[in-house]
Formats: structure tokens, sequence, C-alpha cells
């Protein structure tokens, strides 16, 4: 699937938001500028979420409350060591929240995980939806 403007990364964020399970995990991988942050604010405004979005890279988590759930944010990318992630929390997140999202997470720390990877392209952006583990029943194709 190839994402060609902005227009087409919120549809994809809107199918996403639509059929993705409740707790489901997302890593979002990619090179830098390929538009992680703007997949997860489509995502949250598919949700229902009406504030501001922004990299969580110096924070590292942000949550932002929807109608349908808590949607939290996670930037992977400054942590050397991602399994850490499960020390400060992301378990107690998982039944918890609408969604998970991971930029820079990495398919062999949370095997259980649909990857949303997008690569630069001629035409925009090409999305891979990969599931891993326990995801591998969610749909991947629109």
């Amino acid at each position: 699937m190839h994402l060609e403007s902005l227009e087409d990364t919120r549809t994809l964020a809107q199918k996403l938001a639509q059929t993705l399970p409740e707790g489901t995990l997302v890593l979002l991988t990619g090179p830098m500028g390929v538009g992680k942050t703007t997949l997860v604010k489509f995502i949250a405004e598919a949700l229902g979420f009406t504030g501001e979005v922004t990299s969580p890279t110096y924070t590292l988590i942000h949550e932002y409350p929807t109608p349908q759930g808590l949607v939290v944010h996670i930037d992977a990318y400054r942590m050397a060591d991602q399994e850490a992630l499960y020390h400060l929390g992301l378990e107690d997140y998982l039944p918890e929240a609408r969604l998970v999202l991971i930029e820079w997470g990495r398919p062999e720390v949370f095997p259980d995980s649909l990857e949303v990877r997008l690569t630069p392209s001629e035409k925009g952006r090409r999305v891979e939806l990969i599931p891993h583990g326990a995801a591998s029943p969610v749909r991947t194709e629109f």
C-alpha cells in the first residue's frame, strides 16, 4: 500500500482505528521523518482525541484520552534497552489502553505486536502491516 498524501495517511489511520482490537500493541518503524508521529496523530483523532499530538522523544510517553479509551504513544528512539519499557509499566498499559503505539519499537523486543513499517518511495511512502506473534490474527488488508 502507498501513501501519496496526508489524506491517504488519514485514511489509513481511520482504518487502523476502526479495525485494531482494544489493547493492540503497534510498532511504528521506518526512517526519521517518514511520518510515524503524523500517523499517531491521525489515529488519535480518528478515536476522538482533540488535543495536540507531539513526538514523545524526550518525555518517552504521551497519553491521549479518547472516548474509545486511552491511546498511549511511546517513542523508543533514544532507548538503548527497549525491554526497560516493561519495567516502566508497559504491561499495565496493554489491558487498559485502546491502543499502545511505539515509534521505533523493535519486533524482537515486542513479539506480540503489529508492525506498521513506513518507507519512503517514489510515490510518497510505502506501508507494510506486519503482524508478529499474538497479533497475527489482526486484519492487515484493507
